[in-house]
């Protein structure tokens, strides 16, 4: 059988892509096509847009900073080494070769390890109900940013407090050793942008201009995944590209500014002695698996459209080393400009260093009001911000919809099916998100991202994940696949790691991220209630409990004895595989198909 055939047979199967435009389906309708990239290029800007995205410009610097400067690119690189780049192309090389989704792979692959999809695409969904919140505050800033004075720049307005400092016209104030002081940035986004309460109980009234702007987000991801990857393979030409360019301008902007050199040094001064700290290593691996996008499932579907032959193998390296390079050139453009606000206001870097939505709607706005001309640097910094997170939103929602897709093909490929359903995700991921943006709202984002987006629930998918493409599937398996699709044969390394080094350590780092973990605050003096923990946990497990729950319910609804249905459900699917090498061949044994391998690929 041709791999034409093969593929034209997998598309009359549940789970398996359609290749018949017109495949008639109950004699009306026909079932659409799959797809594919348009080009290699589309690919590479799809992955770099989803992989790039807000962490690598507000979380990696501080972490960076806060865990010993130079020193702390040791357990980067060392987590970046065993675990980053390997699951990198595992993942991508799996989607690549089964052509399905991030639920219906593991189907072909390891059926009794389906639960691993369901608990990625969970995680992607209460990322979807997080991330564009952050968005509709950075569309609301940047709206902000065409005012004739910025707003966050004085204390001349009518949310402002007797304790707000003007850092424009008092720069030689060491405001911060004022006892209640708070910069006009500071009062801005807590008491104008959010109205924030006293706590999670009291939720208070929606903000309306948030809410407009979470609508406008919510109407531009729509229309950038309406078409699957026929409108986003488009969209990222522009999404994927341009906070580049802006990111260019800010570098040389900041490292133009004084005391620039001072914060570039401070953020990447080498502190040796912390290399000997636990919690270094472990913010380092939870850097490596939110930035590198794996153990969800979105790296699978971005490699589900790409042809067989593509060299997955070469683009993963150059696309790793592009996210990690990102991640170091935001850097410097970060801690330039704190380097200048520092000096500016006569305090150390440290005192003014933040992370997250701290350094994006508080420190960054607060040191762009103090620059000449300081719309056009918050208008650049803002769409950037944007731009960084936009193509993260509708890849993770274009990810969420092929798996669904995947697992319903002959309804979910109807002509206009496709678009309802995607709406009617955005509009139940809107009304589930209201609650984040009332004046009690950011309690409930934070909690929301400190629970159910938590790095210790990716890290356990990965453990799994590996445990069952490595040994149970096969790390032999893998790499003559990749052999296979590529032409290339990949460094044994990578066969090591699968087998050893990535579990290991994903395990390692998920039992000290369980040790090490504290109750969630907010601004260190917020305690919530017992409930909102309870409900954060509940958000955590969720993901969590698929692996093993999904394990547990198909070994009870199979038929056999209990090793038998083990072993059937550990048994891969490979009977439509797309494996082209002309010498494979499939050894029947006991009634099942077993596809044989070799150190040197697929054997005879």
């Amino acid at each position: 059988m041709t791999h034409n055939s093969r593929i034209t047979q997998g598309a009359e199967e549940p789970g398996h892509k359609a290749s018949m435009v017109d495949k008639k389906y109950d004699g009306r309708e026909h079932v659409e096509e799959r797809g594919q990239w348009a080009s290699k290029v589309e690919f590479l800007l799809a992955v770099a847009g989803n992989v790039v995205g807000l962490g690598n410009v507000w979380r990696f610097p501080y972490l960076c900073y806060k865990n010993g400067g130079g020193a702390f690119l040791v357990p980067y690189l060392v987590f970046a080494t065993t675990c980053g780049v390997p699951l990198f192309l595992l993942e991508t090389a799996v989607g690549q070769y089964t052509q399905e989704g991030g639920i219906t792979c593991w189907r072909k692959l390891c059926p009794i390890a389906e639960g691993i999809g369901y608990g990625g695409q969970l995680i992607l969904f209460y990322s979807c109900m997080t991330y564009i919140v952050i968005l509709a505050w950075a569309l609301l800033y940047f709206v902000f940013s065409f005012s004739p004075q910025l707003p966050w720049a004085s204390c001349d307005n009518y949310w402002n407090t007797d304790d707000c400092v003007d850092l424009t016209t008092n720069n030689s104030i060491p405001w911060g050793n004022k006892t209640n002081s708070s910069s006009a940035a500071t009062e801005f986004w807590e008491r104008r942008v959010l109205a924030i309460s006293t706590g999670i109980e009291d939720i208070g009234s929606i903000r309306c201009e948030v809410l407009m702007c979470l609508v406008a987000m919510w109407i531009i991801c729509y229309f950038c995944v309406w078409k699957g990857v026929k409108s986003t393979g488009k969209v990222v030409y522009f999404t994927a590209t341009f906070p580049y360019v802006m990111l260019i301008i800010l570098l040389i902007r900041g490292l133009s500014l004084p005391g620039a050199l001072q914060g570039v040094v401070f953020y990447l001064l080498p502190d040796p002695a912390r290399l000997t700290d636990p919690q270094v290593w472990m913010e380092a691996g939870a850097q490596i698996f939110f930035s590198y996008s794996i153990g969800v499932g979105s790296l699978t579907v971005l490699g589900s459209y790409n042809t067989y032959n593509n060299n997955c193998y070469k683009d993963c390296l150059w696309l790793c080393l592009l996210n990690s390079g990102t991640s170091l050139t935001a850097g410097f453009a970060v801690f330039s400009v704190l380097g200048f606000m520092a000096q500016e206001q006569g305090v150390p870097i440290a005192q003014v260093a933040e992370s997250g939505p701290g350094l994006a709607f508080i420190a960054y706005p607060q040191a762009v009001a103090m620059m000449p001309l300081p719309q056009m640097w918050s208008i650049c910094f803002f769409v950037m911000l944007i731009l960084l997170g936009l193509d993260t939103q509708f890849v993770a929602m274009e990810v969420v919809m092929t798996s669904i897709t995947d697992m319903f093909p002959k309804v979910m490929r109807l002509p206009g099916r496709r678009e309802k359903f995607l709406l009617l995700f955005c509009v139940i991921c809107f009304l589930l998100q209201l609650v984040m943006v009332t004046e009690g709202g950011m309690y409930v984002f934070q909690m929301f991202d400190y629970y159910a987006c938590n790095g210790a629930c990716i890290l356990f998918l990965c453990v799994f994940e590996v445990l069952a493409l490595g040994w149970v599937f096969g790390a032999e398996r893998v790499y003559g696949i990749i052999k296979d699709m590529t032409k290339i044969r990949p460094n044994a390394f990578f066969k090591i790691c699968w087998l050893y080094l990535t579990p290991v350590v994903s395990l390692g780092t998920f039992i000290c991220s369980l040790v090490e973990y504290q109750p969630l605050t907010f601004n260190r003096w917020y305690v919530y209630p017992t409930w909102a923990y309870s409900l954060g946990w509940i958000f955590a497990l969720s993901s969590i409990l698929t692996v093993p729950g999904w394990a547990l319910y198909k070994l009870g609804t199979e038929s056999g004895t209990l090793a038998k249905r083990f072993r059937r459900l550990c048994q891969p699917d490979l009977e439509n595989s797309m494996t082209q090498n002309s010498d494979s061949k499939v050894e029947v044994t006991g009634g099942e198909q077993v596809q044989l391998f070799t150190t040197n690929g697929i054997s005879s």
